[in-house]
């Protein structure tokens, strides 16, 4: 049966039919999730996609996070359902505390958009299997709150966990704390990343195919998951 990952559009939600269209590419079924219809249709996984979530208003996905689906999502997410939050979604992710930490304001304080090297720390996650420890990637990261901080206790606690998915490679665009790029929670099913995996899927618009191995990860997570 041909796995069905849910992409959720937010009021400003901007990547959400490329991430679908990702997914497709993988091989899955994308299958649309409104933000204000709290029923996930029975889907395997979930992509939270980048964009600008009812504006950015009062700080990013601060908003988006008390939309209804992320509440069906947030339970999901803690009983073992793959999330991926890419940019917005991981501010999202972050903001609905899936993930610690939060992602502010570009230390150089102007938008960045460019073609980003990342080292991928860790294979061991439902999103990043089809990688191993150490590859480099090239994915297009396009972002003006991008900056990943924490207190140094978490910093330490993600780095001693292994709990640090990928990093910046060849100059960090954001000043992210220790070049992080993205995380994920204790179990592994929920990574945020803020680069864009699924603007690197085809040869004629990516720099690389390079973020389809993302969307590949989860299928063959869903796969070796338990019925």
């Amino acid at each position: 049966m041909t796995a069905r990952v849910g992409v959720v559009t937010f009021p400003g939600s901007l990547d959400d039919g490329d991430a679908a269209r990702a997914v497709r590419i993988a091989g899955a079924e994308p299958v649309r999730l409104w933000h204000g219809d709290p029923d996930l249709h029975g889907v395997d996984a979930v992509v939270l996609p980048g964009g600008f979530s009812y504006g950015d208003y009062l700080r990013c996905g601060a908003i988006a996070r008390f939309a209804p689906v992320m509440e069906t999502v947030v339970d999901a997410a803690r009983g073992g359902l793959p999330v991926l939050g890419i940019c917005n979604g991981f501010q999202i992710l972050c903001e609905a505390h899936l993930l610690p930490g939060a992602l502010t304001r570009n230390q150089h304080l102007h938008f960045r958009n460019r073609d980003q090297v990342l080292r991928i720390e860790s294979a061991g996650t439902a999103w990043t299997n089809a990688f191993q420890p150490g590859q480099e990637v090239l994915i297009p990261v396009k972002n003006g709150e991008g900056c990943y901080v924490a207190d140094p206790a978490t910093l330490d606690q993600l780095e001693a966990e292994g709990r640090v998915v990928a990093r910046y490679v060849g100059g960090n665009p954001n000043g992210s704390q220790r070049d992080i790029a993205a995380i994920t929670n204790p179990a592994g099913n929920v990574v945020g990343i803020m680069p864009h995996p699924e603007h690197a899927v085809e040869a004629l618009t990516g720099p690389s195919l390079d973020g389809l191995g993302f969307f590949t990860s989860v299928l063959k997570h869903l796969v070796g998951a338990p019925a």
